[in-house]
């Protein structure tokens, strides 16, 4: 039997206790490590799942998932993948190659960036179709994912960006000369999407195109660490997400859809992006903070739109708002 067992996005504990149950009588137990990473390494879980893993690279993966295979026919292969086990095309070819094979197949599930999140305030069944945010290098920008995204703003539904990483990749040069010399890892941060979905815009008002779906004012959430201890969300500007510190990696960037739920804006209000300027908070007052919607001091914040009224409460002390343009910064 073949499992595919999803860990979940925090740490070693976050696997659940059928897949762990499982994990410890398998025969072998395989890590998938290069469509996402846990906040902890590979000798965190072996110390918790009492098993030896082995490391499943891209190239194992998808181009010897035989040796994967092996005799799972007739004894239990565990592949372990962070998140769910279906996050990824990957993983759904090696069922089919399980299948062609005459091997049977079981799906262990946990959670995913894909549904996890749900954690910004952002409901889930308002989100569109979901994008990649690749690397650009000098020679290639894609500028495809942007179609997407402005779809999805036209429909309002918000969309959520997937940001590279880069594990055990090679240059051009090695790759070439078939050298098996690898980069060091790479993972993209919500500043660099925030910053090549800006060129995109500006690429566009080069052309003679007035971008109207997405401008550097339309309201976006950075998420790193999801799921993890550390977790950091912060809600604001497309502009505001090229400078807002996330801390490590993993990060995910989500475009809002044009338009909140009411439950939606209060939401985001406990995720402001803290103002640049350590200044800007006195030794013996509250934090300011501002985001495109405006400034305000306190604990929250109020994002507003057009005929939007904020909630009032004893914890929230508002000091300016701003209202920039008919759509506010949505």
């Amino acid at each position: 039997m073949l499992y595919l067992i999803g860990l979940g996005l925090g740490d070693a504990k976050d696997i659940t206790v059928k897949g762990l149950e499982v994990v410890r009588r398998c025969s072998r137990v395989y890590l998938e490590a290069y469509t996402s990473v846990l906040t902890v390494g590979k000798e965190a879980l072996e110390e918790f799942y009492g098993r030896e893993l082995i490391l499943a690279d891209r190239e194992d993966v998808e181009q010897e998932a035989d040796r994967i295979l092996k005799d799972a026919d007739s004894t239990d292969v565990a592949f372990l993948v962070v998140g769910d086990p279906f996050g990824a095309t990957t993983h759904s070819d090696l069922v089919l190659r399980a299948m062609k094979l005459g091997i049977p197949y079981r799906v262990i599930h946990n959670a995913s960036i894909m549904n996890a999140v749900g954690c910004c305030g952002l409901q889930l069944y308002r989100f569109g179709e979901t994008v990649s945010i690749v690397f650009w290098t000098d020679t290639w920008r894609p500028e495809s994912f942007f179609d997407k995204v402005k779809k999805n703003r036209q429909n309002g539904m918000h969309t959520l960006c997937l940001l590279d990483i880069k594990v055990k990749e090679q240059s051009l040069e090695n790759l070439i000369k078939g050298r098996k010399v690898y980069e060091p890892p790479r993972y993209m941060t919500v500043n660099q999407a925030a910053r090549q979905l800006l060129e995109v815009v500006e690429n566009q008002r080069a052309r003679g195109e007035e971008p109207v779906a997405v401008t550097e004012d339309t309201l976006c959430v950075g998420l790193a660490r999801v799921g993890a201890e550390d977790q950091r969300i912060a809600a604001g500007t497309l502009q505001q997400m090229c400078t807002v510190d996330l801390g490590g990696p993993l990060h995910s960037l989500v475009v809002t859809g044009g338009s909140l739920h009411p439950l939606e804006t209060e939401m985001l209000s406990l995720f402001p992006v803290p103002e640049a300027n350590p200044a800007a908070r006195g030794s013996d007052g509250p934090r300011r903070y501002r985001t495109g919607a405006g400034e305000v001091e306190g604990t929250a914040l109020c994002l507003l739109w057009p005929g939007a009224v904020p909630r009032t409460s004893s914890r929230r002390s508002y000091r300016r708002l701003f209202w920039r343009g008919a759509h506010g910064t949505l």
